[in-house]
Order: structure tokens, then sequence, then C-alpha cells
């Protein structure tokens, strides 16, 4: 039984991590790298194991650091199985699909405009197109339902547990023997979400395990109290209509935007926003994502279920308009105040809000919004780190907006909630630290697990492990 891991190894993207069991190949996550330019070089790199030989792909949920590669793999011969919640389902083929047309689109322009490849040529190829996503899809299987064991064959089991990060998200634990070995039990825990955020309720605790795949992102700190980062959205909200400026929100389309209506939501009924407010969510995909958050009662916390199983719009709004259409997206441009404009991409590195952003973040009465984590090399890291100017669309773009920060709205757990995860987990053999980076969240959670008496390891890219 070895455990090898091909993704999100002293890194905090690209989740994958290969779990062989005498015959069996059983891959949890497939995701891309996410970052700077040179991500595609590292995203095009071989995976590491041959895909042809993958029988079965467990998917903790549809975030693209988790899924974003899974048609590279179809790409190159994997014709196996991918086992997901319904919910991870609809979502990952609405991100697969975006992420696709995206990669074909920017091979196009890069093309047109004759730029050069890693090759020195000039033909540049997407990591892969719409046709490789859609027959992925067909792979796909909706199995799992939170609880209840799988069979994968030979005596593999695999249970899904709510992760509470996402719709659909998921913890995984597989249950495995050999002829030689005896039967381990090892827990992967996907993205843990952290408590006291609507839609979703608290990561599910996990059972005893022998030994446990661990997500580190904020393993160094702590998370400041919603309550009080919601205030603080709706003073930045207040201070820039009294300006008479837009409001500016970069947005992941999966979770991040259904929350922000709701917390909208919530600063309009408790009078702490203007009552007739203009919202706007300028992200089909994430329109789309809200769509299938009312089709998934089972998946949300149960005051959510019970208003989706009764017919009532979680996500009703006065003033909201989702906005699909490029047009109308042109034509907020217009907009020169007064109103929320919520657009994808969150970390700014394409999508819609690039265009607002060109509209809006020279004006001094405006205001940019970041309320996630922004990768190093996009372009969200450099206006947050206080860049003067940012290039956009061939243009230098003054940054005269405001800029606010706000980190209390993380979809993952802090450093206390990851530690009472682990505890759940009995005395596991060893722990392996993954999503996260070695000299903040995972080296201060490996320090604070291992004074516990703990045996954690972090391991490295492409190292594999052998499971006693």
């Amino acid at each position: 039984m070895k455990l090898s891991f091909h993704g999100a190894a002293r890194d905090v993207t690209g989740s994958c991590f290969l779990l062989q069991v005498g015959k069996r190949r059983i891959l949890v996550d497939c995701g891309l790298y996410q970052g700077g330019r040179e991500i595609d070089e590292i995203n095009s790199a071989p995976f590491g194991f041959d895909p042809a030989g993958i029988d079965t792909v467990l998917l903790t949920h549809a975030h693209l650091d988790h899924c974003g590669r899974l048609p590279l793999l179809y790409k190159h011969g994997f014709r196996g199985r991918i086992v997901a919640t319904d919910a991870t389902r609809e979502l990952a083929r609405l991100a697969l699909m975006d992420a696709a047309w995206l990669q074909e689109e920017d091979a196009r322009r890069s093309n047109a405009r004759g730029r050069r490849n890693r090759r020195g040529g000039t033909d540049h190829e997407p990591l892969y197109r719409v046709v490789d996503a859609l027959r992925t899809m067909d792979y796909f299987e909706a199995q799992a339902h939170y609880g209840k064991p799988l069979d994968l064959g030979d005596g593999i089991e695999a249970v899904f547990y709510d992760a509470g990060h996402i719709l659909g998200s998921s913890s995984i634990v597989v249950t495995a023997s050999t002829e030689t070995r005896a039967r381990r039990r090892i827990v992967f825990s996907g993205d843990l979400g952290n408590r006291g955020r609507p839609l979703l309720g608290p990561p599910q605790v996990p059972p005893d395990a022998d030994y446990v795949v661990m997500e580190s992102t904020y393993g160094d700190r702590k998370h400041r109290d919603i309550s009080a980062s919601k205030r603080e959205l709706y003073e930045a909200i207040r201070d820039t209509l009294d300006r008479g400026g837009n409001v500016l929100i970069p947005t992941f389309a999966m979770q991040r935007a259904q929350e922000l209506i709701v917390y909208i939501r919530d600063g309009i009924r408790e009078g702490a926003l203007p009552p007739h407010l203009p919202v706007f969510l300028d992200s089909p995909m994430a329109v789309s994502a809200t769509e299938i958050f009312r089709r998934h009662a089972e998946a949300c916390e149960p005051s959510t279920a019970e208003m989706l199983i009764k017919g009532r719009d979680p996500f009703h709004l006065p003033n909201l308009r989702f906005v699909r259409e490029a047009a109308d997206s042109m034509a907020l441009n217009r907009v020169d105040g007064g109103a929320v404009i919520m657009a994808g991409s969150g970390m700014c590195t394409g999508g819609r809000i690039r265009h607002h952003l060109k509209h809006n973040l020279w004006k001094r009465h405006a205001s940019v919004v970041f309320i996630g984590f922004a990768a190093p090399g996009t372009l969200a890291r450099r206006i947050v780190d206080g860049a003067s100017s940012v290039r956009l669309f061939g243009q230098e773009i003054q940054v005269n907006a405001r800029i606010h920060t706000i980190n209390g709205f993380s979809a993952h757990a802090d450093r206390q909630e990851l530690l009472e995860w682990h505890a759940a987990t009995g005395k596991p053999k060893r722990t392996f630290l993954v999503h996260g980076d070695p000299d903040r969240g995972m080296g201060q959670l490996a320090s604070k697990l291992r004074r516990s008496g703990n045996k954690v390891s972090m391991p490295p890219l492409g190292k594999v492990e052998r499971l006693d």
C-alpha cells in the first residue's frame, strides 16, 4: 500500500494524491496549479504517474485547484470512473467547461499576437479543449452520498463526509487492505470549511484513522470573527456610496458569491445598508452556480435547506441583478457610482472583473474590496500589496481607488478548527500535511501537532510513502 503526492505538496494549489492498494490505483483529486504565467508550464508537465492506469478518481470538491486537470487526465488516457457528490459533479462541469473555454481563448489570442510559447514557437495549444471537458464528464458517477460506503473493488471502501467548504465538498475516508497488510483507514480532509458561515454546516467529524492527509492553508492563524468582517464590509460599502463611487468585489463564483449575497441581504435587513442598494452579480459562472445551489438542499445547512424545500429563495434581494450577457456587462461601465459590482475572477486573473477594474480602479471615489486569498503573481495580489499602477488590456491603469482587504470570509478552517478536526481522527500513525505554505500555515500547524505527540510529514512533490 503506497501513497504518493503529485500536487499541493508544500504548495497551496494543484491537489493530487495517488493511493495504490495492490493493483488498484485510486487518485484523490486532480487539480490545476494556479498563480502566475509560469504556472502554465507546471500544469502541462507530466503527472508523475500513468493516467491510463488510474482505476478511480475520488473528487473532494469542484474548485479548479482540485478538479481542473481532470480533462488533461482524460486527454492522456484516463478511462476510469470519477466519483463525487451530485452537487460536486454539477459544479465541476461548470468549472471545467469555463476553464477549457478560457484556455482556448487565451491560446487563440496568443497565436493572433504572435506571442512566443515556451518552446520558442508561436503555435500555442490550450492545456485542454472544451471537447475534452465534455468527454471527461462522461466518466463522472455521482454516487457519493454523505456517510454511505462505496465499494471501489478488491475490498476497498470509500465514505464521503461533508467538509463544509463549498457546496457538495467532502472529506473522504478510504478503508483498504492487501494480502500482506492489515486493514488500514486513510482520511483525506479535502479543503475544510470554517464554522459560522451561511448556507453550509460545519465539517463533519471524521472517524479514527491510521493515516491522515490534511490541508493546512490557514494553520498559522485564527480567523477574524465573521460578525466583525461583515461590519467591515458594510462600512466599506457605505463609505464608497457616500463618496459617490462603485464598490467592486472580485468574486469566486462558487460559494463566495452566494455567501456575499446573503451577507448583503442581512445588511439590508439590519439597516446597515440602504434598502434599495443596486447589486450586480456579473459572472455567468456565478449565476449558474447560484442556480445549482437552489437544486441541492441536501448539501446545505438546515435553515437554508428548509427555505429551499419550501420554495423560498435564500438569494432574494430587491435590487439584485444577475448579469449573463456580455452587452449587459459592458453597460455597467456606464454606471459611475452607487452600485456594488461582484464579478469574477476572485484573483483578477481573468473574467469580467478586469474590465470593471479598468473603468473604476483609477477613480478616487471607487473602492475595491478583496475578500479571498490572492496567490502570488496574480493581479489581485499586486493590488493588495500596494501597486501604484497595473497593466490591463495593454494600458497602464493608476490605482487611485480605496483598497480594502477583509480576511474573515475565508472558506477554509483556521488553525484551531484544523486542530480540533485532526483530534477527532484519534492517534494516526502519521499525518501528511498538504495544501499549505511550508513556512507559514503548513509549517506552524506541523509544529503544533508535533508538540501534541503526532508524527507529521510535509511531503515534497513526487514523494512516495509506504503505508505499513
